[in-house]
């Protein structure tokens, strides 16, 4: 069972890891090595329940998902004050093509975020990311997107805001100007290293996004890559929780284990 931990900056506790849905709602255009099934409702209900019971409270989507937001509503009725949604404006999916477009205009995000609350049947997104195209700092400073999200906050509609980033520069300002930054660290990538280092000093809140490489970590590092990929990402005091795309109940079971025997080894995240 996984203890939770404040995000740094804001009144949310999160779990060490967050499931991350896109194969609930996609699969088409992704990038995992292996072809997958999406799940059906029984399985999906039944890999939440999972998640629950280990101690995951956090779930992560986006409209990009295809219909993860749609099935999410669905499956987490009766239930929805047991988990922090993490959703995304920004970017759409085209089902049809399997082709992704950007809108970053303000009524777009507006749209979106309204839409992502209907379909998520709730009242308040915990968590909005920017679903940045890679121009991370022309959305902050040219386009104001973040000071969009603070709008929202005031609102009321969402909790905490932040961007999806893609550059350490981005990373930076992103934290500068709002909660949280989610970015991409993993065995094989470490250039965005500052922005945690930046985010533990500043107490602002980490998402970490292909902590396992989506599916490529790199083997022969190690005899155990999962193990040692969460050492790395959760040694690092200033993560707030690792998004992990699983939809194999064991792959999950295994994940939370190594997980907890990382915490173990690194109890200054406890």
């Amino acid at each position: 069972m996984l203890s939770l931990r404040q995000i740094a900056g804001t009144d949310l506790q999160v779990s060490p890891i967050g499931l991350g849905t896109v194969k609930l709602g996609r699969d088409k255009g992704v990038k995992y090595p292996d072809q997958f099934t999406i799940p059906d409702d029984t399985a999906a209900r039944y890999l939440l329940d999972i998640s629950k019971a280990l101690g995951i409270n956090l779930l992560d989507t986006a409209p990009a998902y295809g219909n993860s937001e749609i099935r999410l509503g669905q499956l987490l009725k009766n239930q929805r004050n047991d988990w922090l949604i993490c959703s995304k404006v920004g970017e759409e999916f085209d089902p049809h093509t399997g082709q992704s477009h950007f809108d970053f205009s303000p009524e777009h995000i507006r749209f979106s975020v309204e839409r992502s609350l209907q379909r998520l049947n709730t009242d308040v997104i915990d968590i909005l990311l920017v679903h940045s195209d890679g121009n991370d700092l022309k959305l902050i400073q040219q386009d104001g997107v973040l000071q969009q999200l603070e709008q929202l906050k005031a609102e009321g509609k969402i909790r905490a805001g932040g961007m999806s980033t893609k550059t350490v520069e981005g990373g930076i300002e992103t934290l500068k100007q709002s909660d949280i930054a989610m970015i991409t660290y993993n065995l094989n990538q470490q250039e965005e290293l500052p922005v945690i280092d930046y985010a533990l000093a500043q107490q602002k809140g980490i998402f970490i996004k292909k902590a396992l490489a989506s599916g490529h970590i790199t083997q022969g590092l190690t005899t155990d890559p999962v193990r040692a990929s969460f050492d790395l990402v959760l040694g690092h005091p200033g993560v707030s929780s690792a998004i992990i795309g699983t939809i194999n109940p064991d792959h999950l079971r295994a994940n939370v284990s190594a997980v907890a025997d990382c915490l173990a080894r690194h109890t200054v995240l406890v």
